[in-house]
């Protein structure tokens, strides 16, 4: 019954889930005629919150596009490499790879999302390599679905802006939360959100294991696709110019990569463990510097890698625009982001408004896929009604961020990396995704409404 429904889910997803460009084109219509319909605005006036947004994250498309290029040079390191190939060869059957990217990739992403995203998809690859049989599908969907976690994890945005505390927390959740901000041990670490992750970490792996499906209906990449690198020529010595020298010493790759080492730790010394996108980048960029040992290596690797960024650069730019017509109010204040939000409060009671909170920025992240654009559309909002209502304002931003996460599991958006790194498209995964997404929303609802922070 269950791998019947999971069939499914992929048939459906295969037959009528479009290219994610055509996808997010497909979503801009929506919200276009929705804004018109539901907040009195004019088309023109839809136009312009659309171009207004439109341009609004090119500096995250540039770090997003950092991640998967500079993540997956660091991954082409030889010795790096072989750790990867050391771990791939652990498991001999196709159950044993799904349930272990699974944990790794969770853990990976509750350490750092951007880390988690780049390192769970890159040993997905890996594994396909070594273990006969198993469904490369399922295995990227698997790594994807530890995504999930991020905002219950060490990066997740909204708690640790939460924690800095300070005018912008005032402001954002309209007076609810002070200037001292709410510390960690009352969101990420409360005791719903750990039951949560716990009860996640530890059975995911074993969801995305049941979906594999029966050998009938396996579908095994041909490796030699998997092998998709240019084998990098080592030159002569004795034919190399004075330029060429340069491009292949070793000594200026180890000199650079330490200037850059010395700031990594001087920045964890005065930060302590605040990983976000720049450090993460950061990191990846002089690890791969440092382990390709010639600026001639590290460019090729990096060249192989950039061919994956196009979708991201493509596509970034509308969802900002999908954002900007999202968010963008009539005369009377309102938009549709915040009309959502506002009937959710309305059927809400104080049991019931914590997964109702969860459930409606699920429905805003699908539609305003980031984590910062959410929380400033929401968080005036919801935070102000669960104080009505009792609820703990650490839970009600919770709710909020589970539901960011949540969605995630259906929306390309955040699944370009991976899918970069795969060679896929989100139709070879997003079936199986839909199956995580419903699991989850069960475990992560009745978390949020039963369980005390």
């Amino acid at each position: 019954m269950f791998k019947k429904f999971t069939n499914g889910c992929v048939n459906l997803v295969q037959n009528y889930l479009p290219d994610p460009f055509l996808f997010c084109i497909m979503i801009t219509f929506v919200i276009f005629l929705s804004g018109i319909v539901f907040t009195g605005q004019g088309p023109i006036d839809m136009v312009v919150h659309w171009s207004g947004g439109f341009w609004s994250l090119l500096a995250f498309a540039m770090q997003m596009a950092l991640v998967l290029v500079l993540g997956h040079t660091f991954a082409s390191a030889p010795s790096f490499r072989k750790l990867l190939d050391r771990l791939a060869k652990i498991p001999k059957k196709p159950g044993q790879a799904i349930l272990m990217v699974t944990f790794i990739s969770s853990i990976a992403c509750l350490i750092n999302w951007g880390f988690g995203l780049v390192i769970g998809a890159i040993f997905a690859k890996e594994l396909a390599k070594e273990v006969d049989g198993v469904d490369y599908r399922v295995l990227i969907a698997s790594a994807y679905s530890g995504f999930l976690l991020w905002h219950a994890g060490l990066s997740g945005s909204i708690p640790l802006t939460l924690a800095s505390g300070g005018e912008t927390v005032v402001s954002a959740t309209a007076g609810v939360i002070g200037a001292q901000g709410v510390p960690t041990s009352e969101t990420i670490f409360s005791l719903s959100n750990v039951i949560i992750v716990g009860v996640l970490v530890l059975t995911l792996p074993l969801l995305n294991k049941a979906m594999h499906p029966t050998e009938d209906k396996v579908v095994v990449i041909d490796r030699n696709l998997l092998k998709d690198e240019e084998v990098f020529v080592e030159m002569n010595r004795g034919e190399m110019t004075p330029a060429d020298k340069l491009e292949n010493s070793k000594i200026v790759s180890l000199l650079i990569s330490l200037m850059g080492f010395i700031y990594i730790i001087y920045y964890f010394i005065n930060n302590g463990f605040n990983l976000n996108l720049d450090i993460v980048n950061f990191i990846f960029l002089f690890l791969a510097i440092a382990l390709h040992k010639t600026p001639k290596r590290f460019l090729h690797a990096l060249g192989l890698a950039a061919k994956n960024a196009g979708p991201i650069m493509l596509q970034f730019p509308f969802y900002a625009g999908i954002i900007g017509m999202m968010t963008g109010t009539n005369a009377d204040g309102s938009s549709l982001a915040i009309l959502i939000s506002n009937f959710f409060v309305s059927i809400s009671t104080n049991v019931t408004f914590p997964m109702l909170s969860f459930l409606s920025a699920g429905i805003v992240n699908f539609f305003i896929p980031s984590g910062g654009g959410q929380w400033a559309v929401q968080a005036p909002i919801m935070m102000p009604a669960g104080e009505a209502l009792g609820v703990n304002p650490a839970k009600t931003a919770m709710a909020i961020a589970w539901g960011d996460a949540w969605t995630n599991m259906i929306q390309p958006f955040w699944a370009l990396p991976a899918l970069g790194i795969a060679g896929l498209g989100a139709k070879d995964i997003m079936g199986f995704c839909i199956v995580d997404l419903l699991y989850s929303g069960v475990i992560i609802s009745m978390g949020l409404m039963f369980i005390g922070m």
